[in-house]
C-alpha cells in the first residue's frame, strides 16, 4: 500500500482509545507498514496519536527524541506522552497549525502546495543547526544498514521505483558504493515527501511533521526524495519550481544517488 489516510475502516488500538479518554478519534493517517496516526478531541486541546503495531519495525522512540531536540528551533510536533506495551507503541502530540501539504485543497492549488513545501524545506534546513545535532542520517551510515539487511535477504526490490528494479540488490549497492562529495551538510528532515510540511491558510509552509529519520547529511538526500514526491502527490512538472523555491539549481548526479539509496531503505 502507499501511505495516506486510510482506505477502510479502522480499529482504534485499546491504547488510543484509553489516550482520548472519550474525546472523538479519527484516523487520519496509515503507513506502508501498518502504522496509523489518529487525531484526538478539538481545538484548543486537540492532539494527535501515532500508533505502531509491534512487529512494524517502527521505533517511535527515535521519533520522540528527534521531535525534542528539533523543538527548540523550528515548528515541530510538541511532545505530550510515548510509550508502550503488548498491543503496540505510542506517541501523542500536541496540534499545530496548518494542514498536510497533500490536503485536498492543496492538492488542488499545485503550485501553492509545492512552494510551500521547498520553501519550508529549506527554512528547515537553515534552522536546525549541524553543529548542536546529535543525530546522522549520513548516506554512509545508511549505506552501511541497507548491506546489513541485504545480507539477511530483507531488501525487497520489487517495492522499488520501476526504473531502479532492474538493477537488482548487488548491483544497486555497488553502484551506492561511490557517494557524491557532499554539497551542502544539514540537519535533513529524513522523510522530506510532501504530506509532512503543513501550510497554513496563508498558503505559506507553517510547521514539519513526522521527524523519526532527522539528522545530518547532505541537503540533496532531503531535495532528492522531496523533488520525488512531487510527481508521486501532484503529477509530473513540480520538480523544478521547489528547487526554485528552496532556492537551489538542479542536480540530476545526486538526486538519482539518493534516491535509489531511499529505495534500498527500511
Amino acid at each position: 500500500m502507499v501511505a495516506g489516510p486510510p482506505r477502510s475502516d479502522v480499529t482504534v488500538p485499546a491504547c488510543v482509545a484509553a489516550l482520548a479518554a472519550g474525546r472523538p478519534v479519527r484516523a487520519v493517517w496509515e503507513n506502508e507498514l501498518g502504522g496509523l496516526t489518529f487525531e484526538v478531541g478539538a481545538d484548543p486541546d486537540r492532539c494527535f496519536v501515532k500508533w505502531a503495531p509491534p512487529d512494524s519495525g517502527l521505533d517511535l522512540t527515535e521519533e520522540t527524541v528527534r521531535l525534542s531536540w528539533a523543538v527548540a528551533f523550528t515548528p515541530v510536533p510538541r511532545v505530550l506522552d510515548q510509550g508502550a506495551d503488548g498491543d503496540g507503541s505510542w506517541l501523542v502530540t500536541a496540534a499545530l497549525p496548518g494542514q498536510s501539504a497533500v490536503a485536498d485543497r492543496w492538492k488542488a492549488e499545485p503550485r501553492t502546495a509545492v512552494t510551500a513545501v521547498g520553501e519550508g524545506l529549506r527554512a528547515l534546513h537553515e534552522a536546525l543547526p549541524v553543529a548542536e545535532c546529535p543525530f546522522s542520517w549520513a548516506a554512509e551510515d545508511r549505506l552501511a544498514d541497507a548491506r546489513r539487511r541485504a545480507a539477511q535477504g530483507r531488501v525487497d526490490a520489487t517495492r522499488w521505483d520501476p526504473a531502479h528494479r532492474p538493477l537488482g540488490v548487488d548491483r544497486a549497492l555497488a553502484v551506492l558504493a561511490e557517494t557524491p562529495p557532499h554539497d551542502r551538510l544539514v540537519v535533513c528532515h529524513g522523510d522530506s515527501c510532501a504530506p509532512n510540511t503543513l501550510i497554513g491558510e496563508d498558503g505559506r509552509w507553517s510547521a514539519h511533521v513526522d521527524l523519526g529519520r532527522l539528522g545530518v547529511a547532505d541537503r540533496w538526500a532531503d531535495l532528492a526524495i522531496a523533488t520525488w514526491s512531487t510527481e508521486w502527490n501532484y503529477g509530473p512538472g513540480w520538480e523544478g519550481l521547489l528547487l526554485d523555491a528552496y532556492g537551489v539549481r538542479p542536480d540530476p548526479d545526486r538526486m538519482r544517488y539518493y534516491r535509489l539509496l531511499w529505495d534500498l531503505g527500511d
